[in-house]
C-alpha cells in the first residue's frame, strides 16, 4: 500500500483501529510473557538455592 500522508498511514484505509489495536494487544501480551518468564526464572533460582542450602546443611550434619 502507498500512503500520501501520516494520517492515511495511521487510518490504514479505515481499519486503523483494528490494525493498531491488534498491534497494541500483541505488544502487551509479548511484554507480559517476558515479565512472566523472568519472574519464573527468578523463582526457580531461589528455589534451587534454598534446596542447595538444605542439602548442604544436611551434609554438614552427617559429618
Amino acid at each position: 500500500m502507498r500512503w500520501d500522508s501520516w494520517a492515511q498511514f495511521w487510518a490504514m484505509g479505515g481499519y486503523g483501529v483494528y490494525v493498531w489495536g491488534s498491534v497494541g494487544v500483541t505488544a502487551v501480551l509479548l511484554a507480559l510473557e517476558v515479565l512472566q518468564a523472568r519472574w519464573a526464572h527468578r523463582q526457580t533460582l531461589a528455589q534451587l538455592k534454598a534446596e542447595q542450602a538444605v542439602a548442604q546443611s544436611s551434609a554438614e550434619d552427617l559429618m
